[in-house]
C-alpha cells in the first residue's frame, strides 16, 4: 500500500530535517520546490507542505517571491536558544534522573557508542546530530511531552547556531560531558545531572562566537580602501 500524501509530506521534511542537522545543508541555502520534488520523487505540493512544516520549526524560512531557505539565525536568536536551553534542560535532567530505566540507560549508552564511531568515521555531521539526539533523549526520559517537544526544537536549532558561530570545526559536544550525565542518570543523582547540564551548556556556548562583528565595509570603495 503507498504512502499517504501526508507520510510524503513527512518523510520529506524528515529527510530535509536531518540534513539541516548534519550540516549537508548549511544555513541561507536555498531550497529549490522543483530541486527537492525530484531528489524525493514527490510533488511541488508535497514539497510545499514539507518546508511550511519545517517554517514552523524555524528550519527554514520562506520568503515572499523568493522561495525557501535554510534558516540563518541571528546572534539575538542563537543568544536566546541557548538561554532557553540553560533554562530547561537542567531540570529536564534532574527528572529524568528519578526516571531512568535500565532500558533508558542502555538506550543512551548505544548513542554515545554511535557518535563516538561517526567522530572516528570523520563524520562530524552525523556526529554532531546524534549528540543533539542525547539531548532529546535525556527529555523523552523525564517524561515530560511538551517540555521534551520544546527542547527537541531548541536543539534542531542549535545545529543550524553551531554551522554559523563554532569556534572551531568539531562541532559535538565534549565525550566526557556526556559520559559523565550518563553516570548521573545511571546513579539515580539527580543533584549531580541537574549541575552537569548546567555546567554542560555553560562550556557548549563558550564554544560559540557570540560577538558582534566589527561593522563592514558600507561601499567596494572603502573595502578596497580607495580614496
Amino acid at each position: 500500500m503507498g504512502k499517504t500524501t501526508n507520510q510524503r509530506g513527512r518523510a520529506v521534511a524528515e529527510g530535509l530535517a536531518t540534513a539541516i542537522h548534519e550540516h549537508r545543508l548549511s544555513p541561507g541555502m536555498k531550497l529549490n520546490e522543483d530541486e527537492v520534488g525530484e531528489i524525493f520523487g514527490v510533488s511541488r505540493t508535497i514539497v510545499r507542505s514539507a518546508l511550511q512544516s519545517l517554517s514552523h520549526e524555524h528550519l527554514v524560512v520562506i520568503e515572499p517571491n523568493r522561495g525557501a531557505f535554510v534558516a540563518r539565525p541571528s546572534l539575538r536568536e542563537a543568544r536566546e536558544v541557548f538561554e532557553a536551553r540553560a533554562l530547561l534542560e537542567p531540570r529536564t535532567a534532574h527528572s529524568a534522573a528519578t526516571r531512568a530505566t535500565p532500558e533508558d540507560i542502555a538506550l543512551l549508552k548505544r548513542h554515545i557508542d554511535e557518535e563516538h564511531a561517526a567522530i572516528d568515521a570523520g563524520e562530524t555531521g552525523r556526529a554532531l546530530r546524534l549528540s543533539g539526539d542525547f539531548h532529546i533523549e535525556i527529555a523523552r526520559i523525564a517524561d515530560q511531552a511538551t517540555i521534551a517537544a520544546f527542547i527537541g526544537q531548541l536543539v534542531a536549532r542549535s545545529s543550524l547556531i553551531i554551522a554559523l558561530y563554532w569556534r572551531r570545526r568539531q562541532a559535538t559536544c565534549e565525550s566526557h560531558a556526556h559520559h559523565a550525565l550518563l553516570e548521573a542518570l545511571e546513579a539515580h543523582d539527580a543533584e549531580r545531572a541537574e549541575e552537569l547540564m548546567t555546567s554542560h551548556l555553560v562550556d557548549l556556548v563558550s564554544l560559540l562566537d557570540l560577538t558582534e562583528p566589527a561593522d563592514a565595509p558600507t561601499s567596494l570603495r572603502e573595502a578596497l580602501g580607495a580614496r
